[in-house]
């Protein structure tokens, strides 16, 4: 035999490198790893780094700092199989990193991840791309991405899926997709909802609660409810209720189902399946606080539909309701207090809660919970709104202080709600009253100033209920509240507008505040609305008005008219004709005005009770305008002195030659300058003064006297604002008090109106011929006044020859203080005059047939007490010849 001979082994190739096995030991090393050519490499380094990502979030950090995932998106598309399964899996772990999730959205890789969806993948990288989209949907960029890249197909069809981790991957990235509007639209166009009904029979209950929690949210559509019904939904609902296993899905149950119950169709089948009446037994005796504020938030819901309101009344839905308010859950508390507010749209409801549910709502009230506090007050809103008594109710359970206090919250709808239950029980005027004890003006100035316009809406109403009355008025003004309500005029928005002019003309209630309201700008601001034809409203316009008729002085300054409804009252001044727009001044700015040439502003006052001691009989009055004192007596005293000082009658005036100089106080002051030459008024003053003070005294007493008053200007000096009073008027005082007694007695108006209009015209200069009207020197009597006075305001009663327009004025204001019905009217080049109304007797027929009263002016110049026939060829010829 011949020998055996040994093979030699071939050595490898020279070009190909031995195989190596190494231990590595750092990250980084795997993350290199990931750019190798070789995909078994590849393999075990994606297998090693999801290894690493597993362990917790540190690692997933330190894996994004060693720059891995963008050469792992890469390998999403790599044509091995293993390769693409390890590299899903990596990123469906690392996804749950938010800076993760903000690269992959730069990087763009939404497109491949979806791809993974494809029935074709096996189910484990099924799983993981479910898994990084369920953690990429949680954003709402992400949303956007998933829903463009065509990604909720997919994962719906996935929801068909034998492996359970799928399915709740899946329904968890569905869930945070139908957050999204756009989303919920796509949902029902895929026809959905089968395949998530599907899931509530799964033996998972995470499954489950996600299922019910996207039906939740779909629900709130129309289209999803129908949907639902018609796959028998409801069914599978009132099982998951029936069931006591699933106590831990019956919350989420009751929510889809409370969103069912907004469609009466749903809410008959539910009433007759006997599922209404296992919500109402979860609400009532469920000791699961979420459960009953689910089953209530079911009843709210439904309650806004006023067919199911009838259905819930008829299962006595309000007790159960009131037993929830005494919940220990605030979530509960809110719920109940919601569904009181749809229920008490209906009246029976409504008077239910008068006796059960007032008190505890009020209680609410207090809570610490501002939710709690705004959905009580809400309850409140609507139990009140047109109910006196469980506006009563409320005030007895002692609301008003808590409802006072929610208007200083920093949640706008709370403030909203305090104010209209504040305004709902401001209807009742003794409940006014109570609310008014309790500041509430001062307390709506926050509301005032907010930037809500709803807020601002409903305190501009709240305050129009309250300022019914003085006190409120003037609380409201001290508290600096009249400035922000008249800026709400400036603003956009229609019921702002519209309730701060309601409010406005409220406020206009009394001349005080009708004066600083106008001081605020308020009737400019209205007269640029009311000239808009898109801003005005009926509001706006009758504030204008009520600002004029109760700052008559501006009134007739801009307009020219006094109507017989408006009653000239003490303090009223004719300033003359001024344009719309134009400030004007207040009396007591006119009164410390400098004398100048303008035309004199008439004053009307026939207060006598402005000086300080009323026992004051003797003393004079002051004809300086700082400060009045005088009497009713010493006024009655002081004309009888100046009538035998040289003021004479009216005829013996005519008789005076036409220089004018025969007015009351030129012939005053002439006989004071017979007794004491060039004696200045500060003199006059203290003379008058030492004549009430010092009657029957020394003589030496009256000097020291005289001494102290000389102090008088520098005391004067530090005289408060409050202390300065209008200018008096003892003529016109007389005036009233001889019209009160010789005219006021006269039965007929007609004989009223004459007589009053004769003694008008002999108290300013008698009857005035046309053809001598041209040398009735009443200019410069109106000047020596003006001059006499030191001032640009003459009282009324100081003027003995008057024009037109002082006649007119005078007969007003007389007329006014005798309930004799006359207007007022401006006319150009000096006219004035009146108009009355009046039946024409020839016209009488039968009793209770009379005709309609007739226009007349009165004359008060060429024929006093004559009456023309308005718009005749004789009043044209006084009113413009």
């Amino acid at each position: 035999m011949g020998k055996k001979i040994k093979k030699e082994v071939e050595p490898p190739p020279k070009d190909v490198f031995d195989p190596l096995t190494t231990e590595i030991k750092k990250a980084a090393t795997v993350v290199l790893m990931l750019k190798s050519p070789e995909e078994d490499i590849l393999a075990k380094a994606c297998e090693a780094i999801y290894k690493f990502a597993l362990k917790g979030e540190e690692n997933k950090a330190t894996l994004l700092e060693l720059g891995a995932v963008e050469p792992l998106t890469k390998l999403l598309t790599h044509e091995d199989k293993i390769v693409r399964r390890n590299a899903m899996m990596i990123f469906g772990i690392l996804t749950s990193n938010s800076d993760v999730k903000k690269l992959l959205r730069e990087l763009e890789v939404m497109n491949s991840v979806i791809a993974q969806l494809s029935p074709e993948e096996e189910v484990v990288i099924h799983e993981f791309a479910s898994l990084c989209l369920a953690n990429m949907s949680a954003e709402y960029t992400g949303k956007v991405q998933i829903l463009e890249h065509g990604g909720l197909e997919p994962l719906i069809r996935l929801l068909s899926s034998s492996d359970p981790d799928v399915k709740k991957n899946s329904i968890e990235s569905i869930y945070n997709l139908v957050q999204d509007f756009q989303c919920r639209t796509a949902l029902q166009e895929l026809n959905a909802i089968p395949s998530i009904l599907e899931l509530l029979k799964s033996e998972y209950p995470i499954i489950q609660l996600l299922a019910l929690k996207t039906l939740g949210v779909i629900t709130c559509d129309k289209e999803a409810r129908t949907m639902l019904k018609e796959n028998q939904g409801l069914d599978h609902l009132t099982k998951i209720l029936d069931t006591k296993e699933l106590n831990d899905l019956h919350v989420e149950a009751l929510s889809v189902i409370a969103n069912c119950l907004e469609d009466m169709d749903t809410m008959v089948l539910v009433q007759q399946t006997g599922t209404l009446k296992k919500i109402l037994s979860f609400a009532e005796s469920s000791t699961i606080p979420d459960i009953q504020k689910n089953a209530a938030k079911a009843i709210a819901k439904a309650a806004y539909d006023p067919e199911n309101r009838k259905v819930f009344h008829e299962q006595e839905v309000e007790k159960c309701l009131v037993t929830l308010l005494g919940s220990d859950s605030d979530g509960t508390k809110i719920a109940a207090s919601q569904a009181i507010s749809a229920m008490c749209e209906n009246l029976s409801c409504k008077e239910f809660f008068n006796t059960q549910g007032i008190p505890q709502i009020v209680q609410l009230l207090r809570s610490d919970n501002e939710e709690v506090r705004e959905a009580a007050a809400l309850a409140l809103a609507n139990l009140t709104t047109s109910s006196h008594a469980n506006a009563n109710a409320a005030a007895e359970a002692d609301a008003i202080d808590p409802l006072i206090n929610i208007l200083s919250s920093k949640r706008d709808r709370a403030v909203v709600n305090a104010a209209t239950v504040l305004t709902n029980m401001a209807t009742q005027e003794p409940l006014r009253a109570i609310i008014q004890n309790h500041e509430v003006m001062h307390a709506l100035l926050g509301p005032l100033h907010s930037t809500n316009t709803l807020v601002q809406s409903t305190a501009a109403l709240t305050v129009a209920a309250i300022a019914c009355d003085v006190e409120a008025r003037t609380e409201l003004r001290n508290c600096g509240g009249l400035e922000p309500l008249v800026g709400l005029l400036h603003s956009k928005n229609v019921e702002v507008r519209r309730h701060a002019s309601w409010a406005v003309m409220v406020c206009a209630g009394d001349e005080l505040m009708a004066v600083e309201l106008c001081r605020l700008g308020a009737l400019d601001i209205l007269a640029e609305i009311n000239q808009s034809l898109s801003r005005k409203n009926k509001f706006s316009e009758a504030a204008y008005n009520k600002l004029l008729n109760n700052n008559l002085s501006l009134k007739y300054s801009q307009t020219g008219y006094l109507s017989s409804s408006n009653i000239i009252s003490d303090g009223f001044y004719d300033y003359g004709r001024i344009n719309p727009g134009t400030k004007l001044l207040s009396l007591k700015e006119l009164c410390l005005q400098e004398l100048n040439d303008r035309r004199a502003i008439l004053l009307v006052n026939n207060k006598s009770d402005t000086s300080p001691p009323p026992s004051m009989e003797d003393k004079s009055s002051d004809v300086g305008y700082g400060r009045s004192i005088s009497s009713s007596s010493s006024l009655r005293r002081a004309s009888k002195e100046k009538a035998n000082a040289g003021f004479g009658s009216p005829t013996e005036e005519k008789s005076e030659p036409a220089s004018g100089r025969n007015t009351v106080l030129s012939r005053g002051v002439t006989k004071e300058k017979g007794a004491s030459k060039k004696k200045s008024r500060l003199q006059l003053i203290c003379s008058s003064y030492l004549l009430w003070k010092g009657k029957g005294k020394k003589e030496e007493e009256k000097v020291k006297e005289e001494e102290e008053i000389l102090a008088v200007p520098k005391l004067m000096e530090g005289i408060p604002e409050k202390e300065w009073y209008p200018p008096p008027d003892p003529e016109f005082c007389v005036y009233v008090l001889e019209v009160t007694k010789s005219i006021l007695p006269i039965v007929n108006i007609k004989e009223q109106i004459e007589v009053l209009a004769k003694y008008v015209a002999d108290k300013m200069g008698g009857k005035i011929p046309k053809e001598k009207l041209a040398d009735f020197s009443w200019e410069l009597h109106v000047s020596e006044l003006k001059f006499q006075l030191k001032s640009n305001v003459v009282p009324i009663g100081y003027i003995k020859k008057g024009i037109f327009y002082h006649r007119a004025l005078l007969f007003k204001a007389l007329a006014d203080k005798i309930g004799v019905g006359c207007s007022l009217v401006r006319g150009e080049y000096s006219r004035g005059w009146n108009e009355v109304k009046l039946v024409n007797e020839a016209r009488k027929g039968v009793i209770g047939n009379l005709p309609p009263p007739e226009d007349y002016i009165v004359d008060l110049m060429f024929h006093p007490g004559s009456l023309l026939k308005l718009r005749s060829k004789e009043a044209d010829l006084y009113c413009f010849l």
